[in-house]
This record gives structure tokens, sequence and C-alpha cells, in this order.
């Protein structure tokens, strides 16, 4: 297994540091995505852009008309990779939080093709000072998924996560003259996860006071729930919440 990590490693050191395009002033240093055999340590052929996967979707459906937007943010911005705890490069990302993929560009021309960040648990990148990386984890529904969390906070006890889950509904064409057309939607929702430490199990937090608490031990339910009362705090709110999981870790 060590063997196995430190191969990867050096993949994507290789794959970071050679092959790189002719750098442009005030740009990041990053790969060249199909420069070297290693490519597949860290990069994907991606799945498409939102024009390439609007056209399918709307071949699917039959309308061709948007809106919302399966990105987190629509615009590429600067970030590094990490392996690990080793910074391995910088590249600008966007988030397609609908299809669970990184994109990434080595610059910002627009005819540049971008590649898919590997799905890989030991990568990650700083996304709005946060880290975003791939995990296992479960809903509220019971469900095993596999997808990308920004990491809110790592304690002692407890780590808190979040997940920008976008959700497609597909459009409805107007049946008569009287009757408005439905455009295909992307609606945007935010989940939060908790994990605690020693326990290879991240939850969604239910966004009610009481629902929460009882996702606790005993012992720390007892002190969350009293805290939230004194303080008046509201998990649905983040801020009440990351205040809340900061308490319990400086227990």
């Amino acid at each position: 297994m060590k063997i196995m990590k430190k191969f990867i490693y050096l993949s994507l050191i290789s794959l970071i540091t050679s092959g790189l395009y002719a750098q442009y002033a005030g740009q990041p240093n990053v790969t060249n995505s199909y420069a070297n055999g290693n490519v597949q340590a860290l990069v994907n052929q991606a799945s498409g852009g939102i024009k390439g996967q609007n056209e399918r979707l709307a071949e699917m459906t039959g309308i061709d008309e948007f809106s919302g937007s399966p990105y987190a943010t629509n615009e590429f911005k600067p970030t590094a990779i990490y392996y690990e705890a080793e910074k391995v490069g910088e590249v600008y990302y966007r988030y397609n939080a609908h299809n669970e993929e990184i994109e990434i560009k080595q610059t910002l021309l627009p005819e540049e093709e971008f590649s898919a960040l590997s799905k890989d648990k030991s990568v990650y990148i700083i996304a709005d000072t946060y880290k975003l990386s791939f995990k296992t984890f479960t809903d509220k529904s019971n469900n095993t998924l596999n997808g990308y969390l920004y990491t809110l906070l790592e304690g002692e006890k407890y780590d808190l996560f979040k997940r920008i889950n976008v959700k497609f509904t597909p459009g409805q064409k107007a049946e008569n003259t009287f009757v408005k057309a439905k455009p295909n939607r992307f609606s945007q929702f935010t989940e939060y996860y908790i994990q605690e430490k020693g326990v290879n199990r991240i939850d969604e937090i239910p966004l009610r006071n009481k629902k929460f608490t009882r996702m606790l031990s005993k012992k720390d339910r007892e002190k969350v729930d009293t805290y939230l009362k004194n303080q008046d705090l509201n998990i649905k709110n983040e801020e009440d919440l990351i205040q809340a999981i900061e308490m319990l870790n400086n227990q």
C-alpha cells in the first residue's frame, strides 16, 4: 500500500512538473493533461461542460430551455491541488456539482479544453478557503453516496462538511397555447455532514436542533442541547451549526 501511494504521489508530481504549456503571465503552472503516460493518476476525460451537458439533456427531454446551473460557481477560479498534505500544482477549477466532477484547466483561455480531476480520496483542492475532496457518505435516507464535500471544520472530536447538491428536473412542453412550457431546471441545495473522530462514517445532519442532538452521544447531546438553547442558535444557519460543533470540539 505504501509503495502504491508513493507511486501515485510521484506520478502527480511528474504530471504537474512536466509537459507544461508555454506559461502565461499571471497564470498558475499546470500540466498539459495529455502530456505523459501517468495522466490518469490526476485527471480523466471530463463528461462535458454545461454546453455539452445541456445538449444531452435537451435531447433526452425534448426541451432546449434551462434555468439554474449545474455548477457551484459558473466561472473557473484559481486553486491548488494537493495529494494528502503535499501541494503538487496549481490550476483553474470549476465544480460541476450535478455531475460530481471538478473540471480543471491550465489557463482561462476559452479555446483550452478542460479535464476532470481524478476522484481519488487522497487528492483535494482548496475551494474558497475550504478543502474540497471526494468522499463516501450517508444521506438522511440512509443511502451510501460518493461525491465531493467541503471541509468546514476539522476538530478534536468532530469534522464538519458541506455538500452542494444539484438536482435536475426535466421541463414540460406546453400542451396548448394557454399553458406555459416549463424549462429544464437545475436546483441547488446545501447539505451538512458530520464525522466523529475514529468512526469510519460520515452522516448527513438533519437541520433541526432536536434531530441533530439525537445523532450525538448522550454526553454530547446534553451539552449541545443546552448550548443551543442558551445561545439561541438554529443549526439551519451555517454559522450557528459551526459554532455548535466548535463548542463540542473544545470540550
